[in-house]
C-alpha cells in the first residue's frame, strides 16, 4: 500500500509518498481501507518532533480517518468487513490502509460522507469535551473562542451556540470572522486590528467572559485571561501559534478563575465509555442537521505535504481533508 512517510523530523517538504507493507489487525484492532483523512494542526507538530509524543521514525502521520473495514481482530464483534466507519489513531492515517483500535472506531452514519466523517471526530470531539466536560459551559454564559475559524475553533463556536452560550469569536481577519458569524458567533474580535483585552471588556460591559477556549496560545493568551469574568474557566486546548505562553498566577487568584487542560486524545483513550456518550450526542446533532462541518479544501494523498504546509501558514478556514477514495 502507499503511505505518506516521515523519515526524519522536519517541515512537510521532507515527507515522502512510498510503498509500505500491508497491515494485519491485532486482536482488538480494525483494519480499514482509508477513504479520507482529516488534517489537524498537531500533525504539523508531530512531523517536526514538537508534539508531546514522538513516534518512532519512520512513521505515517494523520489521526482523523474514515473508510471501509477490510479485516477485524479476533476479539471484535461489533464491526464487520464492509462496514463504513470513522475513527482516530495517534498516527498512521495518511495512507491507503490504517489500523484503528476497536474503542476508537465507530460506524459511520449513512448520511455522512467520507470527507465529512474524516473531518469530524477530532474537531468536534475535542471541542465538545472541552465545553461540556472541562468547562461545564452553562446556557447564558459568555464563551470566547480564540483561533475561531480553525478546525477546533469553528467547532467550538458552533457547539457553544448549540449549548446556549453567547459566543464571541476572535480571529486574525475579517474574512475568517465572517465564517464564524455563519456558524453562530454573536460578536467578533479581529485581534490583528483590535486590542483583545479592551474589546472583550467593551463587548461584555466590563463583566468579562465566563469561558475562554484557547487552541492558539502565544501572545493573546494573557490578554484574553485579563478579560476573564469572576469564576471563569480558561481552556488550554493547544498552541497553534507555536509558542507556549507563561501566565502570571496572580490572575487566576484575583479572578477566582480556573486554568483547565484539555487533552481529548487522552480522554478518548482513557475514558472510552464517556467518549462514546459524547460521540453519540454529536452524531445525533449531526443527523438532525444541527452541526455542519466546514471543509476548506480536499487534497489527494500525494499532496498531503501541501495540505500540512497550508495548515502551518494559517491559510485554513475549518478543515482540510486528504481524499483517498480514488487512489486505492
Amino acid at each position: 500500500m502507499k503511505a505518506i512517510r516521515c523519515k526524519t523530523y522536519g517541515p512537510p517538504s521532507m515527507l515522502v509518498l512510498e510503498d509500505v507493507a500491508n497491515l494485519k489487525p491485532g486482536k482488538r484492532e480494525v483494519l480499514v481501507n482509508v477513504k479520507a483523512c482529516g488534517v489537524n494542526f498537531p500533525d504539523t507538530l508531530i512531523i517536526q518532533g514538537l508534539y508531546q509524543f514522538k513516534p518512532q521514525l519512520p512513521f505515517t502521520p494523520g489521526s482523523d480517518v474514515s473508510g471501509v473495514v477490510k479485516a477485524v481482530g479476533e476479539e471484535i464483534e461489533q464491526l464487520h468487513v464492509g462496514d463504513e466507519v470513522f475513527g482516530f489513531v495517534a498516527h498512521g492515517a495518511m495512507a491507503e490502509e490504517v489500523l484503528i483500535p476497536a474503542n476508537a472506531c465507530f460506524p459511520k452514519p449513512p448520511q455522512m460522507d467520507f470527507p465529512i466523517a474524516a473531518s469530524f471526530m477530532m474537531a468536534y470531539g475535542t471541542s465538545f469535551h472541552a465545553l461540556k466536560d472541562r468547562a461545564k459551559l452553562q446556557k447564558g454564559e459568555t464563551l470566547l473562542v480564540l483561533g475561531a475559524s480553525g478546525g477546533v475553533g469553528l467547532a467550538a463556536v458552533e457547539l457553544g451556540k448549540r449549548m446556549g452560550a453567547h459566543v464571541i469569536a476572535a480571529a486574525s481577519s475579517d474574512e475568517k470572522l465572517e465564517l464564524c458569524r455563519q456558524y453562530g458567533a454573536d460578536e467578533t474580535i479581529n485581534y490583528s486590528t483590535e486590542d483583545l483585552k479592551s474589546t472583550i471588556k467593551a463587548l461584555t460591559h466590563k463583566k468579562g467572559v465566563d469561558v475562554i477556549y484557547d487552541p492558539v496560545g502565544g501572545d493573546y493568551s494573557e490578554s484574553a485571561f485579563r478579560g476573564m469574568a469572576w469564576n471563569g474557566r480558561y481552556l488550554v486546548v493547544g498552541f497553534a501559534s507555536g509558542h507556549i505562553p507563561k501566565l502570571p498566577l496572580n490572575l487566576p487568584l484575583l479572578k477566582g478563575a480556573s486554568v483547565v487542560g484539555v487533552f481529548w486524545g487522552g480522554f478518548a483513550m482513557g475514558q472510552p465509555k464517556e467518549n462514546m456518550r459524547n460521540t453519540k450526542i454529536l452524531m445525533q446533532w449531526y443527523a438532525e442537521g444541527k452541526l455542519r462541518p466546514h471543509i476548506d479544501k480536499l487534497y489527494e494523498l500525494k499532496d498531503a505535504p501541501k495540505a500540512l504546509k497550508a495548515m502551518m501558514q494559517r491559510k485554513v478556514k475549518g478543515k482540510l481533508v486528504i481524499d483517498v477514495r480514488h487512489e486505492i
